[in-house]
C-alpha cells in the first residue's frame, strides 16, 4: 500500500473530489481539473471556459496544454506554494501542488482567466510560448470570440483564491493520506501477528495488543455511524448498551453483557430492547455489524477475512453467511457491484 500512497487515485475519493473540485470553480469562477505528476487529468474538468475546451478538444493543442500543466505543477512544487502563471495562450493559470511524503503526485490546476491589471500581468511567467498556438488563434474568428469571453477577475482576488485552494487541497489529501496510513499499519500487523506463536513469542503479544488498538482507530476512520442518543431513545436506560456497541466494533457483544451495563436482568432488557428498535437484540447487532461490513468493503482494501476479525466475527465462513442472509448476495459480489466501486476508478 506504501507505493499506492504515491497514486493520488489511491489517495483520494475520486467521485467525492470530483464534487468537492464543481463546488469549488463554482464558488471562485475559475475552471478547475486535478492532474497526476505528468499533467494528464484524473478528474473532469469543472466550468472549463468554451475556449480552453475549444483549444483542448484540438489534439496538438491539448498536449501543450499538458505540457503547461505539468510544468507548473513543478514549479509550484520547486517554490514550495501556489504557482500563479501564463500558459501558452497568454492566460492566467494557477498549479497547487499535491505532494505526498515530500513526493510531488500531482497538483490542482485552477484559472483560465485574465487580470484587468495589465502591469502584474506581464510579470507573471509565460510558461509555454508557442507560435503555432497563437497563429491559430489569430486564423480563427470563433476562438478569438471564445477568447474575448474568458473571465476577467482582479488579481488580488487570483491570490486569495489561489491561497484558500491550497490550505484546503493540503488540509483533505492530508486526512485522505492518514486514513491510508492506519489502514496500512493495520494491514500489516494483521498480516504478521496472524502468523506468529502468540502464547510462546512474547512480541506477538504486543503486535497482537497493539493490532487490537488500531481496530477501533480503522473502524472508525472509514465507518459513519451515528450512535443513538439520549434524545432520540425511548427507553433512555438501554444507552449504555448502545454506546457501548458502537464504541466497540470488533466486539461481539451478548445480550447478558448488554443487559448488564444497563442494570437490567436479560428478559427485561430483551423486552424494552425490541420496543426500541422494533428488532430483536440478535437482529439488531447482526444488521448493525453488516452495515459496517459494507462500509469497509467500499472503503478499503482490506480483505474479507480482515473485515471479518475486524468487526469480531469468530470466523470468516459466519460472517459470509451472516452478510448472505441479510444482503442477498456474499461479501465479494457487494464489493465488485457496489456503488462507490463503480463510481471509482480501478
Amino acid at each position: 500500500m506504501m507505493e499506492s500512497m504515491f497514486h493520488l487515485e489511491k489517495i483520494l475519493d475520486i467521485s467525492k473530489w470530483q464534487a468537492l473540485q464543481d463546488s469549488l470553480a463554482q464558488v471562485t469562477g475559475m475552471a478547475i481539473i486535478t492532474v497526476d505528476y505528468k499533467g494528464i487529468p484524473i478528474t473532469i474538468h469543472s466550468s472549463c471556459t468554451p475556449f480552453c475546451q475549444k483549444v483542448r478538444d484540438n489534439p496538438h493543442l491539448l498536449k501543450r496544454c499538458q505540457r503547461c500543466d505539468s510544468r507548473g505543477g513543478l514549479e509550484a512544487v520547486r517554490i514550495n506554494q501556489p504557482y500563479i502563471y501564463k500558459c501558452h495562450y497568454d492566460i492566467i493559470d494557477i498549479a497547487i501542488p499535491i505532494t505526498v511524503s515530500d513526493k510531488y503526485v500531482g497538483a490542482l490546476m485552477a484559472g483560465q482567466i485574465r487580470t484587468e491589471n495589465e502591469e502584474l500581468h506581464e510579470e507573471l511567467e509565460q510558461i509555454l510560448q508557442s507560435g503555432s498556438s497563437l497563429a491559430a488563434l489569430s486564423d480563427s474568428d470563433e476562438l478569438q470570440k471564445l477568447y474575448n469571453d474568458i473571465p476577467v477577475l482582479p488579481f488580488e482576488k487570483i491570490k486569495s483564491i489561489s491561497e484558500m485552494l491550497s490550505r484546503l487541497c493540503n488540509y483533505i489529501v492530508d486526512e485522505a493520506k492518514n486514513k491510508n496510513y492506519i489502514l496500512e499499519m493495520y494491514e500489516n500487523l494483521s498480516a504478521v501477528s496472524s502468523g506468529a506463536p502468540r502464547l510462546q513469542n512474547p512480541e506477538s503479544e504486543y503486535i497482537t495488543q497493539l493490532k487490537d488498538t488500531l481496530s477501533n482507530v480503522v473502524t472508525n476512520a472509514y465507518i459513519q455511524s451515528e450512535v443513538p442518543s439520549e434524545e432520540t431513545l425511548k427507553h433512555k436506560v438501554l444507552l449504555p448498551a448502545f454506546d457501548f456497541i458502537y464504541s466497540n466494533k470488533g466486539k461481539m457483544v451478548t445480550l447478558n453483557e448488554a443487559a448488564e451495563l444497563c442494570h437490567l436482568s436479560p428478559s427485561y432488557f430483551s423486552r424494552i430492547f425490541t420496543r426500541e428498535t422494533g428488532e430483536s437484540f440478535s437482529a439488531y447487532t447482526s444488521k448493525l455489524k453488516i452495515s459496517w461490513a459494507k462500509q469497509l468493503l467500499e472503503r478499503t482494501d482490506l480483505s474479507v477475512t480482515q473485515i471479518s476479525d475486524e468487526l469480531g466475527f469468530n470466523e470468516p465462513g459466519y460472517f459470509i453467511k451472516t452478510f448472505k442472509k441479510i444482503e442477498g448476495l456474499t461479501p465479494l459480489v457487494y464489493r465488485k457491484y457496489c456503488p462507490e466501486k463503480k463510481s471509482s476508478p480501478s
